[in-house]
């Protein structure tokens, strides 16, 4: 179903399904957006925007903290639905609604520290600046986190006073379709919030629609260089874009510091690979023998299965079969080219979208490449020194996130100095990033509209104004 306007209604454009990776049974049913249905949100949104953006602030704050309650209320249906579509275990898509609801506070917190007015003497004229909301905007969400990523751009725009059409990613339509349910019990006011569900073709009809104002991307490379190419002669809708990553994990010294090795396990295998910050390349310096043992037994050990399995796995299914084959067929790619196994992933006997940990050694394999291997396959170089790991770390058109395991705080001023990423750690995984900090990439990994703390930023435009002081001469 869509939700525009305040009211629900089946979709006119073509017929799709989604489908559990964990058992294949079927989630959700429905129709995607056609063209009427986007020509009808795009009029509702654009008639409520204005109202809302004359609102007082605290009357959309009041609707976001609205929000978050019946989220809290409605934790384990939320919960429920994430491990459904995406195949999550149950803790990690509890995490997720947790994070849901803390990003109220965190924004509105970030929108009064980022956005508040000012106003300055100017020697006989009052200079001000205030933000102006951009209009409509479109929030296109990952499967990956399907609550909470899109969230954490549906609430920011909202709170600057836009009106949101959010399209989500077709494989994670019943998540959207709660999340929708959850705003309008929140009292989100008919026409500021609507959801549009459907794939490539929704997207394109949203992304050319002449009334657009803002696109929140978060998603595929090669999806957002589309995305900029539709956009590329209208400057007038502004383009956050948060992709995906090659990501680089350092390990100095690997045989003295196998208390690190925790670290790489959360880094690598969280969410079976697929979140955007999962490191890709283990790069070690100095002797390891020890290290890739003690990994190749931990990884191993970690238990895979379905969201409802007992004890509850660490590792679910990835989103469908084809990511399955997607892995598999890059692991023999770089077999084939020279690359040591160290611990082969395989298809499990769960289901067809179940697959183990794998490692494997590419210090000399001849064919790698710099494509984003979204799931759980960690390749593993070797180099002699710390200079040799900062340039395997950049050698890649990506820049999410690079870390440091190991080493004095000298040696990591050293490397988040040179490191070409937009989120850079020390002895914490890749995967942990912070609501109250920048999140956002370079390179291939974003076009410098970071989200997180600072995606309310993308939400508002800045307006200078001038006015004589009062008692000077006009």
């Amino acid at each position: 179903m869509l939700y525009v306007n305040g009211r629900w209604f089946p979709g006119q454009g073509e017929p799709f399904t989604s489908l559990n990776p964990a058992n294949q049974e079927t989630v959700w049913t429905g129709n995607a957006a056609g063209q009427e249905d986007v020509e009808e949100a795009f009029q509702a949104a654009t008639a409520a925007q204005q109202q809302w953006r004359d609102a007082p602030i605290e009357e959309r704050i009041e609707v976001l903290r609205n929000f978050a309650v019946v989220v809290r209320n409605g934790r384990d249906a939320l919960t429920a639905a994430i491990s459904a579509d995406v195949g999550k275990p149950r803790w990690d898509a509890a995490t997720e609604v947790d994070a849901v609801i803390g990003k109220i506070e965190v924004t509105i917190d970030a929108h009064l520290r980022r956005r508040a007015e000012e106003t300055l003497d100017l020697q006989g004229r009052i200079g001000r600046t205030w933000y102006r909301p951009l209009g409509v905007v479109a929030v296109f969400g990952p499967f990956n986190f399907p609550a909470h990523i899109a969230n954490g751009q549906i609430v920011p725009a909202l709170l600057a006073g836009n009106s949101v059409l959010f399209k989500p990613s077709e494989l994670t339509p019943h998540v959207a379709e709660l999340t929708a349910w959850l705003w309008g019990e929140a009292g989100i006011p008919p026409g500021v919030f609507n959801l549009l569900q459907g794939a490539a073709d929704a997207g394109r009809r949203i992304a050319e629609h002449p009334d657009l104002r803002g696109l929140f991307f978060t998603g595929s490379l090669t999806t957002g260089l589309k995305l900029r190419e539709t956009l590329v002669h209208r400057p007038e809708v502004l383009l956050a874009l948060e992709l995906g990553g090659n990501n680089p994990l350092v390990v100095l010294e690997p045989d003295k510091n196998l208390e690190l090795l925790e670290q790489v396990i959360q880094s690598a295998f969280l969410t079976s690979g697929q979140r955007c910050t999962c490191v890709r390349r283990l790069i070690l310096v100095g002797e390891c023998r020890q290290f890739l043992e003690a990994l190749k037994t931990r990884a191993e050990q970690l238990a895979v299965g379905p969201a409802d399995g007992t004890p509850e796995p660490f590792m679910g299914p990835l989103i469908h079969g084809h990511a399955v084959e997607n892995i598999l067929t890059e692991q023999q790619r770089l077999i084939d080219g020279g690359a040591i196994a160290l611990l082969l992933s395989r298809n499990l006997p769960l289901g067809p979208a179940f697959l183990s940990p794998g490692l494997i050694d590419v210090t000399d394999c001849r064919t790698r490449s710099d494509e984003e291997m979204f799931g759980p396959l960690l390749q593993i170089i070797r180099v002699d020194d710390f200079d040799a790991a900062i340039a395997e770390a950049n050698q890649t058109r990506f820049g999410l996130v690079a870390a440091l395991l190991g080493g004095t705080e000298q040696d990591f001023e050293w490397f988040r100095r040179q490191a070409n990423a937009g989120l850079v750690n020390w002895n914490l995984p890749t995967t942990g990033a912070s609501g109250r900090l920048p999140f956002g990439g370079i390179g291939g990994s974003g076009n410098y509209r970071p989200a997180g703390y600072f995606a309310t930023d993308f939400c508002s435009a800045p307006v200078a104004g001038l006015q004589p002081a009062p008692g000077s001469e006009p």
